[in-house]
């Protein structure tokens, strides 16, 4: 029974760092049973194996008792390095579906360190831990959104929700372009509708008030408290069309009707280039009567003291000039609450242009789409007169990355295909990079150092 008992010490000895939750250790690191065989059964050379693993185990064990929580955060992160390699073996598709079912089960790190505190900010009302969020299409039917934002993220974008749930375009339709660090899809909002997403946020936010009454008596009065309606981050929720709806408005408001009282920010995308004629709608005119019905369906609810989410708008890189003072003049007029910038491009840059894979129709994600988005995003910041939060997103993949992106005009910054490629390790990498960055430049918060390249 010596092998049960050192499996028991192990198993306490990560529960109480947090590496295991209850539900894991009931299905698989559970007691022995009464007719566990003893080691007597074994040959001589299995007790020598056993006896070897066992002195591992236990050694292993005492030593993760002695070590400080913030080390062995540090050494759980570092260690999702290791199955990165496996994952760039699988078709993209499979292993995306993998990675989310991980984090959905909780099966990745917990990010048990405080951020440091020149990343915190309060947008909207909100308050954030850092400016670092996972961009929409990860999870996009919101089911892993405690273990995204357990990773870390100060934000966690789950979408594009459809109203009626839509299987998206034929597969193969996501590809790989290892060498440049960019991914092509075409995936053409596959969702499981805004019915079964709002059965998982429902659930989750009803486990969220439930932690919050138990855990009341136990937290500090002055204690600043940083996340939303989802737990610990910021919640957001894109809102998509279906692929065969004739009345893109009325999409949108059912999505509202549906998944604002889940969320701490929606978003209207407009800009995904797999949807037909959907970026039609990011026109002076359809853009204006869009946001106008969603403004309306949103207001005419019910809400509390918190008051209703803000709403936002992701738009494309690939837009003219006149088409940003478009979307500029209607952000000021009707008050958007933001903007989002920006979605994939169907432009191919160098060096994705040389790429064989370059020719596959769909939206390119990655390091050749940043100077592109960045771009756009410092243009936008001009026109908007930095009235509006930006949410920077595309290629970023470092912390000066993510500074860059704040200094053309950004409050907050999303990733998605460095994250793909580089696994959990990659956002204390990045929360630490921009954190040097801000203090290298003498800034004292994320808002001094928003918009410093437009000054």
């Amino acid at each position: 029974m010596a092998a049960w008992s050192s499996r028991k010490l192990l198993r306490d000895v990560f529960l109480k760092r947090g590496v295991l939750n209850r539900f894991s250790v009931s299905r698989g690191f559970s007691s022995a049973p009464e007719n566990a065989p003893k080691i007597g059964y074994y040959s001589k050379k299995g007790r020598l194996l056993t006896g070897a693993t066992l002195g591992l185990v236990i050694a292993g064990g005492a030593y993760v008792s002695t070590v400080d929580e913030a080390t062995f955060c540090g050494w759980l992160f570092s260690a999702t390095k290791l199955v990165n390699p496996f994952f760039a073996l699988m078709d993209a598709e499979f292993a995306h579906k993998l990675a989310v079912s991980a984090a959905a089960r909780c099966w990745v790190p917990r990010e048990k360190r405080p951020d440091p505190s020149i990343l915190g900010l309060e947008v909207w009302g909100r308050k954030f831990s850092n400016p670092v969020g996972l961009a929409a299409g990860f999870d996009k039917n919101a089911e892993a959104v405690d273990g995204l934002l357990g990773l870390g993220f100060g934000f966690v974008e789950v979408g594009s929700v459809t109203p009626v749930p839509q299987d998206g375009n034929p597969k193969p339709r996501m590809f790989r372009l290892r060498n440049e660090g960019a991914v092509i899809n075409r995936c053409g909002f596959n969702s499981e509708g805004i019915v079964a997403v709002a059965k998982r946020l429902g659930a989750q936010h009803g486990k969220r008030k439930l932690d919050e009454t138990s855990s009341t008596s136990t937290n500090s009065n002055n204690e600043v408290k940083h996340g939303g309606k989802a737990g610990p981050g910021i919640l957001g929720v894109n809102l998509g069309k279906n692929k065969t709806s004739e009345d893109a408005a009325a999409d949108y408001v059912q999505g509202v009707h549906t998944l604002s009282q889940f969320a701490d920010y929606l978003v209207i995308n407009v800009s995904s280039p797999n949807t037909p004629g959907l970026r039609m709608l990011q026109g002076r005119k359809q853009l204006k009567d869009l946001v106008k019905k969603v403004q309306a369906a949103r207001d005419e609810m019910q809400w509390g003291e918190e008051g209703p989410p803000p709403l936002l708008v992701k738009i494309a890189p690939d837009l003219s000039k006149e088409d940003l003072e478009d979307i500029a003049a209607v952000a000021l007029a009707l008050h958007l609450d933001g903007l989002i910038i920006s979605n994939t491009t169907i432009s191919r840059p160098d060096p994705v242009n040389q790429n064989p894979l370059a020719s596959e129709t769909g939206g390119l994600s990655g390091k050749p789409l940043f100077n592109l988005s960045t771009n756009i995003l410092k243009e936008m910041y001009i026109l908007t007169r930095g009235r509006v939060p930006l949410i920077g997103c595309g290629g970023i993949s470092s912390g000066e990355d993510a500074y860059k992106k704040i200094r053309a005009g950004a409050t907050l910054v999303q990733l998605y295909t460095a994250f793909a490629y580089g696994g959990p390790a990659l956002i204390p990498q990045i929360k630490a990079e921009l954190a040097a960055c801000l203090e290298k430049d003498g800034f004292k918060s994320i808002l001094d150092a928003v918009g410093a390249d437009c000054r």
